[in-house]
Formats: C-alpha cells, structure tokens, sequence
C-alpha cells in the first residue's frame, strides 16, 4: 500500500470493494447459475481480495483492474474445483438469470440465452467475453488476464463468430 492511503487498510479495502461491487457481481453472475453459488463465490472472492490487499500497488494498476484479475482467478479456480468434483453440470436457472431492468420479454430472452452461452465456454474465453461485454478495450483486457493483446483479438473474433452461428445458424 501506498503512503497516501489511508490508516486503517480494511476501512480502504472496503471503501474501494463496494466502489466497484459492480465487478465482483459480473463475474459472479457470469460463473454461477445459482444464486447461492453466486454468493459463495462473491464472499470467496472478498476474502481472497482482502488476503491480497496488502500486494495492490497503484502505481502498477488501478484497483479495477487489480479487482477483476482477482476475481477472475478465484471464478476460474472454483470453476476448476467444481469440475474436478463432477459438480459442473449446474441446471441454468432461468428464474435467477432474469434481467430485473425492465426491459422487453424478448431482450431478457435473448440476454439469458447470451448469459447461458458464455458459461459453456471455457474458462478463459469466457473471462474474455465477460470483459469485452463490459466494455473494455483489447489492451485493458490483456493486462487483466496476462495475454497479448493481439491473442486477445484473436480469441475474441474467433468467440464472435462462435456467437453468430450459434443464435444465427442461417449462412
């Protein structure tokens, strides 16, 4: 941590947590189809940020970025755990999917069939869709997950076009 931070680092560590909640979320809604789940891994997360805390440099990155590297290894570390005990076979609820924006029957369809789709992809691609759906740019992306940005391109072309022909299967 640096000198122009606060004194007390868990009244930091919070203030900055609840700042960008909004990443912990994304990434657990895009890992777990259970709300549980989803909670589990938000408090996992929390936790593993908080243990790591005392490594974030903002002279090295802004802590969005610190945040979703975390949270994206502990969502693929869990992913890997749940895997390895046959528990990665999870029933999409489509209740708990629903977006709660107030937007038309259709788009909700539509963005659950798109939420569903990304949790089928690998670990990695499915990092790499999450980011790029929240609006981040190839060099943020690669910095976040530890790939080039030209590989980041790459993936995601080739992810788009995995998209296309899944909800437009017409040549």
């Amino acid at each position: 941590m640096t000198a122009t931070a606060p004194a007390d680092p868990r009244a930091h560590f919070a203030a900055l947590l609840a700042q960008h909640r909004g990443i912990v979320l994304k990434i657990a809604r895009g890992y777990c189809a259970h709300q549980e789940d989803r909670l589990d891994l938000i408090q996992e997360i929390s936790v593993q940020a908080w243990d790591a805390f005392d490594g974030f440099d903002p002279a090295r990155a802004r802590f969005s970025t610190w945040l979703y590297r975390v949270a994206l290894n502990v969502a693929i570390s869990q992913l890997r755990r749940q895997q390895l005990r046959q528990r990665h076979h999870a029933v999409l609820d489509e209740a708990a999917l629903a977006a709660d924006d107030g937007a038309p029957a259709e788009h909700r369809h539509t963005l659950r069939q798109l939420e569903a789709a990304i949790r089928e992809l690998p670990a990695l691609d499915r990092a790499l869709m999450l980011l790029h759906l929240d609006d981040h740019d190839h060099r943020q992306i690669a910095e976040i997950l530890g790939i080039s940005s030209a590989n980041v391109s790459t993936r995601l072309h080739r992810l788009r076009q995995q998209l296309r022909a899944r909800f437009d299967p017409t040549p």
